[in-house]
């Protein structure tokens, strides 16, 4: 026999399960009626005084789901019937929200008509105004701020308004209505940005054009000292885009039409907040690596190639030969860029084209940076961090040397660190290099000594550390061997 305590407790669980169980199985015909569309269906069961209000599990209403689909019949029909057009369901989603995610003017006119608060914002301060901004729907925005929706009103995750959405967004129109009804062009997020610099990182062209035409300043910058991003993390001094302007947001993003609008706007072509510029700039841009934590290429925007773009920066008034005066975020790199002119960056990338593009608008091809490191070094590997991850293929490599030394380069010249273009081509592991730096007349008696950290290029190709690995390339040691004894230079006392 069961113990009165153990049966009295078997009951209360029996009693739980069957209520948990009837709670699960709520009314929801309602609910699937309105999701299949089914107006009939969902008139019937209004008639039948089935709860328009009863929720699914998550606190979504029949009317949420009407105004999800877009479905003005059925949320008309649910409104009469007593639908409370002002209900979050668990996320804090009202009808509202939904609507302006639809930017449906009538929609929303409905909702607010049935009582629903145009300011009332959701989790995290999103109000419905910032949605519709979102969505770009101009009579869904000016039905919100015709009923007092908030312009200016913030969201506290990341800091941002409506204007911001719409600027990112590129709606333009929208952007032309909110600032009519006195939205604040100069309001920063956490994160810095103001509505045109959101605007300028995504090639909104349009929508810059409309703050600019309205007020907006061109001189607009990232401010270093932003206080936070989103989920609070602070924002050090060095976030690669702190600093940058409009301008420099653009070309950074490959937006090249949009750039060059701002050039006819009057954007200084070399603004240099981080002590680059757009010239500069533009060899990471346009060829990335894979070292470390470098982004993919940016996708860009417009019609204006890259190539198009420098010429018209260089008419602007771009110096060709313009010196970093800090280390650009241009990726994982050895290389001290200190000093470097846009075509030495463009030889560390092995971008010949821009390499050759630059030397014909007046580039110096043998300028070198403050550690007297030529182009020709620097495009024969000098500095490479992590070789085959680095920009610059074996053949582009080969290229970008060939040009160089067609310019007039010194296949012998050395730099403070005691390096040569032999050191470098041992670095980057292109054998192909090697064997033509020998034959373009680069000497081993030159070549063939300790760099600063105490190695020769033969002794590099056998391996050294980087980071933490010891990386080798018996290609390039066999193609160093090669040249050297070609030239009757012993390879016993390299390193076994």
């Amino acid at each position: 026999m069961i113990p009165l305590n153990r049966r009295f407790a078997s009951f209360v669980v029996s009693f739980a399960v069957v209520m948990c169980g009837t709670a699960a199985a709520a009314d929801t015909r309602l609910i699937d009626a309105v999701k299949r569309g089914d107006p009939a269906e969902v008139r019937a069961l209004v008639q039948q005084r089935v709860d328009v209000n009863a929720p699914e599990v998550d606190g979504t209403t029949p009317l949420h789901w009407a105004v999800r689909d877009d479905r003005l019949d059925l949320a008309e029909l649910l409104i009469r019937a007593g639908a409370n057009a002002t209900k979050a369901n668990r996320y804090g989603v009202r009808p509202l929200s939904l609507a302006c995610v639809n930017g449906s003017a009538e929609m929303i006119g409905l909702l607010l008509a049935a009582g629903a608060d145009p300011s009332l914002a959701e989790v995290k301060g999103e109000t419905p105004l910032m949605v519709a901004a979102r969505a770009g729907r101009v009579p869904a925005a000016k039905l919100l701020v015709d009923r007092g929706a908030e312009v200016n009103a913030v969201e506290s995750w990341r800091g941002q308004t409506a204007l911001m959405w719409a600027a990112a967004e590129g709606h333009a129109e929208v952007v032309d209505l909110l600032l009519s009804r006195g939205a604040d062009p100069g309001a920063r997020s956490n994160g810095g940005f103001t509505a045109l610099l959101f605007a300028a990182r995504e090639g909104r062209i349009d929508a810059v054009r409309t703050l600019l035409d309205r007020g907006a300043s061109l001189n607009e910058s990232l401010r270093a000292e932003a206080s936070r991003t989103a989920g609070g993390v602070a924002v050090p001094a060095e976030q690669p885009e702190a600093g940058l302007d409009a301008f420099l947001l653009a070309v950074g993003n490959a937006h090249y039409e949009l750039a060059a609008m701002l050039l006819d706007r009057g954007a200084d072509p070399n603004v240099a907040p981080r002590g680059w510029t757009a010239l500069h700039q533009l060899s990471w841009v346009r060829k990335t690596g894979i070292a470390g934590s470098n982004n993919p290429p940016p996708e860009g925007s417009g019609r204006m190639t890259s190539v198009e773009f420098v010429r018209k920066l260089v008419a602007s008034g771009a110096d060709v030969n313009a010196r970093v005066t800090k280390r650009p975020p241009a990726g994982v790199t050895r290389l001290n860029m200190v000093g470097g002119t846009p075509f030495l960056l463009a030889a560390r990338t092995a971008d010949v084209e821009y390499m050759g593009l630059l030397a014909e608008l007046g580039a110096d091809p043998l300028a070198a940076n403050m550690d007297d490191t030529t182009p020709l070094m620097v495009a024969a590997g000098i500095g490479t961090y992590a070789p085959g991850e680095d920009p610059g293929t074996e053949s582009e490599v080969l290229d970008a040397v060939k040009l160089a030394l067609k310019l007039g380069a010194d296949p012998n010249a050395s730099d403070k660190n005691g390096e040569t273009a032999m050191h470098g081509a041992a670095s980057k592991h292109v054998p192909l290099v090697v064997r033509f730096l020998a034959d373009a007349g680069a000497t081993v008696e030159i070549y063939n000594r300790k760099n600063k950290e105490g190695f020769t290029p033969l002794e590099i190709t056998q391996g050294i550390q980087r980071s933490m690995s010891i990386i080798r390339s018996a290609a390039t040691e066999a193609a160093i061997r090669e040249v050297m004894g070609r030239a009757g230079a012993p390879t016993a006392a390299a390193r076994p």
